[in-house]
């Protein structure tokens, strides 16, 4: 039996305003660490000597190893102290994040940002730390807290990578990074709870491997990793081509302008903390349902965008608040299926929303090549339509 000495040793602090905090910030710092590169990518072609078509292929080096590390790393939380965890991946992403700042070959630098996309995963196990942290009845308002550091961090990833460049040049964003993110995990690291008594014992591929048939035994994840990807895809729907109809003409607004932009994404973001507590009051189906027809009141607004920016800024502080709402609500659900998979749940619903950001991304250029602008639109509102459909049929 243990001494009480020692059963107080295991029981976690309690979960105040300021670690919720910190763990936002974490997950703030650690996605934007994915996102850095997208609005570098000339600056990084010119640098080291390669074509700007071949330059977004460290983006998807860096989303390469953020889907695998979602597969092959998160699960580890249900079984490693998340302490021990966060502290591993901060440090390697810090590592990576020099290398990459460092790089003088675009080889290397494809290698050090797949660590960093692998890495980065740490997102996933602090979101399931925070929800296990949680009392039951406050769970959805801290999911909401912490993952409302997620879409900041992808929104002023943006924001902060072009200015940082215009500045002192793409490197520092790196190396700067790299620094935030050790500070990070050896701040962060001793605060967090440990580990379970109770935790599964499992060989590491059974631990892949019933990451994977949660698909097919979890209802709940299966309908809200659907929503995870309609919501996702429309999030890249618009921003994957948002920089080329504001660039070109009448508008020729430049790099910093059009990052700008990001924070009405932010402040949706912001916005949407509260739905978190409406899913703790039992209106999660509701919070979806209007949620999706703002998304889709959004894209009206998004479509007028030759005749105002006025409208484009409120469509995306709309439409980002529409997709962070449904975002909490469906954690705040799957997390509440159980309590012994937290880490393997969250794992499993993100695989949904990177394949969704992926798919948002690729239709986007194609429809913006046929389509233009209204191409977009109708594809982003076409992806809320089908949402709103599911979120009605859901029970």
């Amino acid at each position: 039996m243990p001494s009480p000495a020692s059963a107080d040793h295991n029981r976690p602090r309690p979960l105040t305003g300021p670690l919720i905090f910190l763990l936002a910030t974490a997950c703030g710092l650690s996605v934007a660490n994915v996102y850095y590169a997208a609005p570098m990518l000339d600056e990084i072609a010119c640098d080291l000597g390669v074509a700007p078509a071949v330059a977004g292929t460290c983006v998807a080096a860096t989303q390469v190893g953020y889907g695998l590390g979602l597969i092959g790393i998160v699960p580890l939380g249900d079984l490693v102290a998340p302490g021990r965890l966060v502290l591993v991946q901060g440090l390697v992403a810090a590592g990576a994040l020099v290398g990459a700042g460092l790089s003088s070959a675009w080889l290397w630098l494809l290698a050090s940002l797949f660590l960093v996309g692998l890495s980065s995963v740490i997102v996933q196990t602090l979101v399931a730390c925070a929800a296990g942290w949680a009392r039951p009845a406050e769970r959805g308002r801290v999911v909401g807290q912490v993952t409302g550091g997620v879409v900041i961090g992808i929104l002023c990833a943006r924001i902060v990578a072009g200015a940082v460049t215009d500045m002192i040049g793409w490197r520092a964003v790196y190396l700067a990074s790299a620094s935030l993110t050790a500070i990070m995990a050896l701040t962060l690291a001793p605060l967090l709870p440990p580990g379970r008594r109770d935790a599964i014992r499992l060989s590491y591929p059974a631990l892949v491997f019933s990451t994977l048939a949660l698909y097919r035994t979890d209802p709940v994840l299966r309908r809200r990793g659907v929503l995870a990807f309609l919501i996702f895809a429309m999030f890249n729907v618009l921003w994957t081509p948002f920089v080329l109809p504001l660039g070109a003409a009448p508008f020729s607004l430049s790099h910093t302008e059009i990052g700008l932009f990001g924070l009405a994404g932010v402040a949706g973001a912001l916005g949407a903390g509260r739905a978190g507590i409406w899913a703790d009051r039992g209106h999660a189906r509701r919070t979806t349902v209007l949620c999706f027809v703002l998304a889709l009141v959004a894209w009206s607004l998004i479509a007028a965008l030759p005749c105002s920016l006025w409208f484009l800024i409120a469509g995306v502080l709309l439409l980002d608040f529409a997709i962070q709402a449904i975002h909490v609500t469906s954690q705040s659900l799957i997390l509440a299926t159980s309590s012994e998979a937290r880490t393997r749940l969250v794992g499993a619903y993100m695989v949904l929303y990177s394949l969704g950001s992926a798919f948002g991304a690729f239709a986007a250029t194609l429809a913006y090549a046929d389509g233009g602008w209204t191409g977009v639109c109708l594809l982003g509102a076409g992806l809320g339509l089908a949402g709103l459909t599911l979120a009605c049929l859901e029970r």
